[in-house]
């Protein structure tokens, strides 16, 4: 019997910083929530507005990760295959070139990928390949 692949969706950031960087540099769709916000709700709200397409279905809840900034990344996975030509970016701004006075527009994610698992691995910001490990944990029981 042939396994079922394992495939995970990945952001890759938009701007001039990461424009030139590819591996370890690629992060699971994420964004902010406020205190009074339900987590999961937050997730999910964010997935749409970096995307333009909501998500359903059984998410998995994965145990956070803190980022080299301290920034906490609370993740859920779900099983799903949206179609990523269909999505659209966010834009931020930003002084550009640096020290210039001048404000520029980019998207607030470049790329969008999917990729197996050992991909991901090498693909992903460091301190998310926790996620990553876990996931495959929890599909492997």
């Amino acid at each position: 019997m042939r396994s079922k692949l394992i495939e995970v969706l990945l952001a890759h950031p938009g701007g001039p910083f990461w424009k030139n960087r590819d591996n370890g540099a690629w992060s699971i769709p994420k964004g902010e929530f406020s205190n009074d916000e339900e987590p999961l709700k937050a997730a999910l709200r964010e997935f749409e507005e970096e995307t333009g397409v909501s998500i359903e279905g059984k998410m998995i809840e994965l145990t956070p990760v803190k980022q080299k900034s301290g920034k906490l990344v609370l993740a859920w996975a779900v099983e799903g295959s949206p179609d990523i030509t269909r999505f659209t970016s966010n834009n931020f701004s930003v002084e550009w070139p640096l020290k210039s006075g001048r404000m520029a527009e980019f998207p607030e994610i470049d790329k969008w990928e999917w990729f197996d698992m050992a991909m991901a691995r090498k693909k992903i910001l460091e301190r998310q390949i926790g996620l990553l490990d876990e996931l495959m944990t929890i599909l492997n029981g």
